[in-house]
């Protein structure tokens, strides 16, 4: 794969980035990509490596060293076509993906591996710029109608599936626009939503039937479901978590996920009472995963007057930690760029009290710094350290703790049985609930989890739905033999 000789003779290069007093001024995307000839040579790193643990790594089993060697020989139309065989959406996991791939590429265990995500943006870029990306409508239909609720990454990848099958799909979501978690959970400066609107405009080209403001079970009878022949639940992991905390009820404490939805929906010229800003505030974002990044991004373009992060656990180390050698997803400090555009960060640290004013506004935050005590064959125990209390000025805080698990409103009035983190229960090969004809897929199965697998839980499922309409099923799954001759 690639050039034999090429991780010797070029070093790993990534995108750079617009300057920081730039990039936040807007809320665009801000990435400078490589030229064709750098990305090219970024393909030609890819070893032969003889096992190529990048693809095992893979929620979706992407043919990487095939797409790599196509970069490397300047196929670009051959390399788009062995990328979509495995990823319906690579311009999503393309920016937004953590590349366990590439912490798994074989190259990692002496240097830097290979660039694999920002080769698979720019071989999907290069594809949608040469027009090679076009509906690919069903030959014929097979009269069964099939409803999927939700339309983020799991329920677009399993009603492009079902559509290719020929079954007859309808993707229901409950806002205002499409997209579920990629639309209003993610900044647009990491994903601008034209990226999204571009690849729906081909869904929706082959033939998917789309509606948006249908909240199943609350606007619309899961009664008006029994029309459909076959039903997949996409809906995500969307309770979210929240504090034990003395005046969590304060105004000025906000849940992560609605800050971020107004944000965007404001972009895009949407009406809101009451937006909650960061402008001259004293933020604290409370969370360090990827939503607390966003909030810190978000933040400082909305002209926060100062953006601290806190973190429960302790602060990962810069390199691969001892417990998670390779191939392994490392336990190490990841840096994002809106970290980098000004954040104060903070780790090993509890919030103990929100505190207000008189008028029940926020106006600061108690903490205290605590250790975790580790004993072989129990749960760690959080320990406060005495002495340690300290007030924070914070006029917005922020809660990016993550989610609980799906809401359960449609596993109430269906009947689904559903686990102790209400995820709903359905096995890891055929996608299927207690109610035959009812299946389900992504967060709202496996809990909080990546948009990769997302997409390919998706797939998988779409596949198990197939067979279950038709006694059979043509449709690819994760491992299936080898890619189809170009």
């Amino acid at each position: 794969m690639g050039k034999i000789t090429g991780f010797k003779e070029f070093e790993r290069k990534d995108e750079t980035y617009k300057k920081v007093k730039e990039r936040i001024g807007n809320f665009n995307e801000f990435t400078i990509p490589l030229s064709e000839t750098e990305i090219t040579k970024q393909g030609s790193r890819c070893m032969d490596c003889g096992i190529p643990f990048c693809h095992s790594a893979c929620p979706l089993g992407n043919l990487i060293p095939d797409f790599n060697d196509m970069v490397h020989r300047g196929e670009w139309k051959k390399a788009s076509y062995i990328l979509h065989t495995t990823n319906n959406f690579p311009e999503f996991t393309g920016r937004l993906c953590p590349a366990p791939c590439e912490q798994a590429c074989v190259l990692g265990i002496i240097g830097n591996p290979v660039s694999i995500e920002n080769l698979e943006k720019n071989i999907v870029e290069r594809a949608f710029a040469e027009g090679w990306i076009v509906a690919q409508q069903p030959s014929k239909r097979t009269g069964k109608k099939v409803a999927v609720i939700g339309s983020g990454p799991a329920g677009l990848a399993t009603a492009q599936q079902l559509n290719r099958a020929g079954h007859s799909v309808s993707v229901f979501e409950r806002d205002d626009a499409l997209g579920g978690l990629l639309r209003y959970g993610i900044p647009n400066f990491k994903l601008e939503k034209e990226i999204i609107d571009r690849r729906i405009a081909i869904l929706k080209e082959e033939g998917i039937e789309f509606y948006t403001n249908i909240n199943v079970g609350v606007n619309y009878s899961t009664e008006k479901l029994n029309e459909f022949d076959a039903i997949v639940l996409c809906g995500g992991a969307t309770q979210r978590r929240s504090l034990p905390t003395p005046g969590i009820d304060t105004k000025g404490v906000v849940q992560a996920m609605d800050f971020l939805t107004q944000a965007t929906k404001v972009i895009f010229g949407k009406e809101l009472k009451d937006q909650v800003l960061a402008t001259d505030k004293h933020v604290i974002v409370i969370g360090g995963g990827d939503t607390g990044s966003d909030c810190v991004g978000t933040s400082n373009r909305q002209g926060a007057k100062s953006v601290t992060n806190f973190e429960i656990m302790p602060k990962p180390p810069i390199g691969r930690s001892e417990t998670t050698p390779w191939p392994f997803w490392p336990l190490q400090l990841k840096t994002s760029t809106s970290h980098k555009e000004g954040c104060e960060r903070n780790w090993l640290i509890n919030t103990k009290e929100f505190i207000s004013n008189e008028n029940g506004e926020l106006t600061s935050l108690k903490t205290i710094e605590v250790e975790w005590k580790i004993v072989a064959g129990q749960r760690p125990e959080l320990l406060e350290i005495e002495g340690t209390e300290k007030i924070w000025p914070c006029d917005l805080a922020l809660l990016a703790l993550g989610f609980t698990g799906p809401e359960t409103i449609l596993s109430d009035q269906l009947g689904i049985k559903t686990d102790e983190r209400s995820n709903y229960k359905a096995s890891d090969t055929e996608y299927q609930t207690n109610i035959p004809h009812i299946f389900t897929a992504g967060d709202m199965r496996r809990g909080q989890s990546l948009i990769v697998w997302a997409i390919s839980e998706g797939r998988e499922a779409a596949k198990k739905v197939d067979e279950y309409l038709m006694g059979y099923s043509n449709l690819p799954s994760k491992g299936d033999g080898d890619l189809p001759s170009l």
